[in-house]
């Protein structure tokens, strides 16, 4: 299969130039499969085989893309999609700098992150994780909802500009589950994500589902005062914080556009507590990686910050263009991003609980519907779900009603900051929308901030 897509770009490549465009290809390709289950049984069990060309047509400053759903064998719509680019191109408005277009001094193939043994997991095996997941779990009353999603995906790459390919394919799945109570309303929830067939552990999430449900069943229910908490993020919540860091923080592009809280001048300068280090960081294979970005630049660990120094910006090809900038080889379809770990041994809910604490401290797993409240001051907003929990400094446990958080990552991720797990966790952060494009963010198992503020207490369910 793969000699067959290098083929056909080779010649989708030859039909451009025959015509007389400057075009780049690129082909997507994706195996995708999902078993969804509502109310204690399996709703939905499906897959598709999609494969999508994306073709950008340039001329001089002016550029133009189309993409088509297509089939591999079907050159003549292919070629069709090049003409229509063609034809596009002339009607595009320039845009103010010169977009670049690669040049691969040599052919690039990365196949590492791809286990057959996931990409076609069968589902027997799916639905047997999840009775395993979820054993003597449900009742009547507290049912099992939830998805498992896996599969293959494939990115390769071409343009006129040099005979020279790439091409990229991974596995990867995807599991959430989620227990609920029918008439009490509440929810627990336990995430995994896996590369290979290995990580793959429903006995682990299966410890953390009944730890949870337990205590939503036999704890009291509370609503929370107002007011500051010592609060635990779990690594659900720390990576979506990090990846809205990733939109309002570090990119290049958006300080440009004014959609950042940081600036140049703090290059070099400590922005977040000396506990907080975050790299973009290929080598690891949990993050589905490129070790090539889309232009052909070799990606290595990329320091952002180090000890809570900020190292730099980072470039995309078409921001470093329109401003002036080099780039840093972040043209991807998503980055690596691994935070660092701390020394606390406490990797688990369970270890959390069993720490001594001389305050109260509040328990965040997950972060719902967050949003973006001042980029240029790092303000997110969010509301707790999906298992928190109030461990009381006298032992005791209490089960807290949503909250919401509105605070500045600046303060998430700054002098706050009391201690980091020494364990790190890859949470998966795939959108279930759009093509298939498998990313997770590596982050300790828990991290404690101490005196953020609530600013808002649901007085129910």
């Amino acid at each position: 299969m793969k000699d067959q897509i290098l083929q056909t770009l080779h010649d989708l490549r030859a039909y451009a130039l025959a015509k007389g465009v400057e075009a780049t290809f690129l082909y997507h390709e994706e195996d995708s499969y999902l078993m969804r289950f509502a109310n204690s049984a399996i709703s939905l069990n499906t897959n598709e085989h999609l494969i999508r060309l994306d073709i950008t047509a340039y001329k001089g400053r002016q550029r133009a893309s189309y993409s088509l759903i297509t089939a591999l064998g079907n050159r003549k719509e292919m070629q069709q999609g090049v003409d229509i680019a063609a034809e596009m191109v002339e009607h595009a408005q320039p845009l103010s700098y010169d977009p670049t277009v690669p040049v691969y001094t040599e052919s690039f193939s990365d196949e590492s992150a791809f286990d057959p043994a996931l990409a076609m997991l069968s589902n027997e095996a799916r639905l047997a994780y999840f009775n395993q997941a979820s054993a003597g779990l449900e009742t009547d009353e507290v049912q099992l909802s939830g998805v498992f999603s896996c599969g293959w995906t494939i990115f390769a790459q071409i343009n006129t500009r040099s005979e020279h390919t790439q091409y990229f394919k991974a596995s990867d799945a995807q599991i959430t589950i989620v227990l609920s109570h029918t008439g009490l309303k509440w929810e627990v929830i336990a995430e995994q994500s896996a590369q290979h067939q290995d990580d793959l552990k429903p006995d682990a999430l299966h410890d953390d589902l009944a730890f949870l449900v337990d205590h939503y069943q036999h704890d009291t229910p509370q609503q929370l005062p107002l007011g500051t908490y010592d609060i635990v993020f779990g690594p659900a919540a720390t990576a979506e914080m990090l990846g809205m860091m990733g939109y309002i923080g570090y990119s290049g592009g958006a300080m440009k556009r004014g959609f950042s809280f940081l600036n140049e001048n703090q290059v070099g300068q400590c922005v977040f507590s000396p506990q907080f280090t975050l790299v973009d960081d290929p080598t690891r294979r949990e993050t589905f990686p490129f070790q090539r970005d889309m232009m052909g630049i070799a990606r290595h660990p990329y320091p952002i910050f180090t000890e809570g120094v900020f190292q730099g910006f980072i470039w995309s090809q078409d921001d470093a263009d329109e401003f002036g900038a080099q780039p840093t080889g972040h043209t991807v379809p998503h980055r690596s991003i691994v935070m660092g770990g701390g020394n606390v041994t406490a990797g688990t809910l369970r270890e959390l609980v069993a720490m001594p604490r001389e305050n109260d401290i509040l328990y965040i797993p997950y972060l719902h519907y967050m949003n973006i409240v001042n980029p240029s001051k790092g303000l997110v907003t969010a509301s707790s779900r999906f298992g928190a929990l109030l461990l009381k400094k006298d032992g005791s446990i209490v089960v807290p009603y949503n909250v919401r958080l509105t605070q500045s990552l600046l303060n998430v991720f700054g002098d706050k900051v009391a201690w980091l797990s020494q364990e790190q966790v890859a949470y998966n952060t795939s959108s279930s929308y759009g093509a298939r494009n498998p990313r997770a963010t590596i982050v300790p198992a828990l991290i404690q901030v101490n005196g953020l503020e609530i600013s808002h207490s649901n007085s129910s369910y």
